[in-house]
C-alpha cells in the first residue's frame, strides 16, 4: 500500500522504473483477461461438440448477457481509480467506503435487470432471431442470468485489489476458474459421470458455479490479505454520499463500454446479412482480434491504477511519464499482433476450423481479408482503450462517454454500412468501418487526456502548492 505524500517536490521516476511498475501491475491483469477469454472459448467449443442449435443459442444468449454485464460493470470499474487515489492519500476509510458502495450498486443493478433474462425470448424475437434458437437462449439466460450478480461483485473486488496492486490474485482466481468450468461443463452438458444431460442449461449452471467459486476466492483473499480494511464490517449500512460518487463515475463508464460493444455487435449483425460463411469468418477473425485486445485491456487497467495513484499524490509529471510508457508498451503489443496477422493469417484462422469442413477454403478466403483489416485497427484499438484507462484514472468519464457514442455510433456504424453495402466492399468494408470508428475514438480520447485533462490537472496542482 502506498503511504500518504506530503507537500514536497517528488523525485522523477526513471523510465525503467515506470516500465517495471506497469508490468508488475499489468501482467497479472493481462493473464486474468486472457483466462476469462479462455472460459468463453471453452463454452463455445464444448457446446459446438454438443449441437449446432445449442451453440447458436448460447452464442446468442452469452452476447445478450455480456451486453447487460458490460453496462453494469461501470460501477466496478469506477472503484479502481477511486481506491487508487484513496490509497495514494493514505485514506483507508475512503477506499473501504468506495468499495462497499461499488458492491451495493453492482448488487442493485444485478437484481433490477433479472426480468430481462427471464423474458429474453420476446426481446430476441423482436431482433428477428430464429424462434427455436430464441427459446433455447432464454432457457440458458433464465439460469445464467442469476450469475450476473456474483460476476459483478467479483469485478468490484478485483478492481479493489488491483488498485491496491494485489493483481496476482486477480490472475490466479480467474485461471482457477478455467478448469472448474471445463469439468462442470463436461459433466452437465453431456451428462457424464452419472449427471443429467442438460445441454445449454448445463452450461448455464456451470457458469453460475464458476462465478460463485470466483467470488468466494476473492472474498477470502481480501479478508485474509488486507484485514486492516475490515471491508465487510457493517456493509449493510448505506453511505449515500459515496454511493452517489461511485454512481456518477460508474454510469458513464458502463455506457461507454456499451457503445463500444454495440459497435462490434452491429458489425456482427451486418456480417450476418452477407451470409453464413462471411459471418463464420467474421466470428473467427473477431476472436483473434479480441485475444490481442485482452493484452491492451490489461495494460489499460494498470494505467488506470497508475494514473489514480498520481492523482492522489498530485504529481502531474509522474502521471504524464507513466502514460507515455503505457502507450509505448501498447504500441509494441500492437506491432506484434499486426506482424502475426499479416504473416500467418491462414494458420491462425485454421486453428478454429475443422480440417474436414467442406466450407473451410471459403471461410479462409474471407477470413484472411478480414484479418488483414484487423491488423489496421490494432494500433488504434490499443490507443483508444489506453486513453480510456488514463481518463478513468483521473476520474473523467462523462466526456469520454460522449466521444465514444459519437465515434462508434455516429461515425463507425454508418461508415461500416456505407463501405460494406453502398460502396459494395462486403465484409472488408464493414471492418473498415470499425477502423474508422476506432480511429476517431483514439484521436479524440487521446486529445482529451493530453490537452484537456493533463493541462487542467497541472494548473490545479500548481495552485494547490502555491496556496
Amino acid at each position: 500500500m502506498n503511504t500518504p505524500v506530503q507537500n514536497f517536490k517528488p523525485t522523477p521516476m526513471p523510465t525503467a522504473d515506470h516500465v517495471r511498475a506497469l508490468l508488475r501491475l499489468g501482467l497479472p491483469l493481462i493473464g486474468g483477461h486472457v483466462a476469462q477469454f479462455a472460459i468463453g472459448l471453452t463454452d463455445t467449443i464444448m457446446l459446438g461438440w454438443y449441437s449446432v442449435e445449442s451453440l447458436a443459442a448460447v452464442v446468442l444468449g452469452s452476447t445478450f448477457f455480456f451486453v447487460i454485464f458490460i453496462l453494469g460493470s461501470g460501477f466496478a470499474i469506477a472503484v479502481m481509480p477511486l481506491v487508487a487515489e484513496a490509497d495514494a492519500e493514505g485514506d483507508e476509510q475512503a477506499l473501504r467506503r468506495v468499495t462497499r458502495m461499488g458492491l451495493w450498486l453492482s448488487l442493485i443493478f444485478g437484481v433490477i435487470v433479472q426480468p430481462l433474462f427471464f423474458l429474453s425470448q420476446p426481446i430476441l424475437l423482436g431482433l428477428q432471431q430464429e424462434p427455436e434458437v430464441a427459446e433455447l437462449a432464454q432457457a440458458y439466460l433464465r439460469i445464467a442470468g442469476l450469475g450476473l450478480i456474483p460476476a459483478l461483485l467479483v469485478m468490484v473486488l478485483k478492481s479493489y485489489l488491483a488498485a491496491l496492486e494485489h493483481t496476482s490474485v486477480v490472475f490466479w482466481v480467474t485461471l482457477a476458474a478455467v478448469p472448474v468450468n471445463v469439468v462442470v461443463n463436461y459433466g452437465l452438458i453431456f451428462g457424464n459421470w452419472g449427471l443429467p444431460e442438460m445441454g445449454v442449461r448445463g452450461a448455464a449452471i456451470a457458469s453460475i458455479i464458476v462465478q460463485f467459486v470466483s467470488l468466494a476466492g476473492v472474498i477470502l483473499y481480501a479478508v485474509r490479505a488486507l484485514p486492516q480494511h475490515v471491508l465487510f464490517a457493517r456493509i449493510w449500512r448505506p453511505d449515500w454520499e459515496v454511493f452517489a460518487q461511485v454512481f456518477r463515475l460508474g454510469l458513464p463508464i458502463g455506457l461507454t463500454n456499451l457503445a463500444e460493444v454495440g459497435l462490434f455487435a452491429a458489425s456482427s449483425l451486418m456480417m450476418g446479412w452477407l451470409g453464413t460463411i462471411p459471418l463464420a469468418a467474421h466470428g473467427i477473425a473477431l476472436q483473434l482480434a479480441s485475444l490481442a485486445f485482452m493484452v491492451h485491456l490489461g495494460l489499460s487497467n494498470a494505467a488506470t491504477v497508475r494514473a489514480g495513484n498520481a492523482l492522489g499524490r498530485k504529481d502531474a509529471d509522474h502521471m504524464a511519464r507513466g502514460a507515455w510508457v503505457a502507450i509505448v508498451m501498447s504500441l509494441s503489443i500492437a506491432f506484434i499482433a499486426v506482424t502475426l496477422f499479416l504473416l500467418f493469417p491462414e494458420q491462425l484462422l485454421g486453428l478454429f476450423i475443422d480440417p474436414e469442413e467442406t466450407q473451410r477454403e471459403a471461410i479462409l478466403a474471407i477470413g484472411v481479408g478480414l484479418l488483414y483489416t484487423a491488423a489496421l485497427f490494432q494500433v488504434v484499438d490499443g490507443a483508444q482503450v489506453m486513453a480510456l484507462g488514463l481518463l478513468r484514472g483521473v476520474q473523467d468519464t462523462r466526456g469520454p462517454m460522449v466521444i465514444a457514442a459519437v465515434s462508434y455510433w455516429i461515425i463507425g456504424v454508418p461508415c461500416a454500412y456505407v463501405l460494406g453495402f453502398v460502396v459494395g466492399l462486403g465484409g472488408q468494408g464493414v471492418w473498415l468501418g470499425l477502423v474508422v470508428g476506432l480511429t476517431a475514438a483514439a484521436i479524440l480520447l487521446m486529445a482529451r487526456f493530453w490537452i484537456t485533462d493533463l493541462s487542467r490537472l497541472r494548473k490545479r496542482f500548481a495552485e494547490g502548492k502555491s496556496g
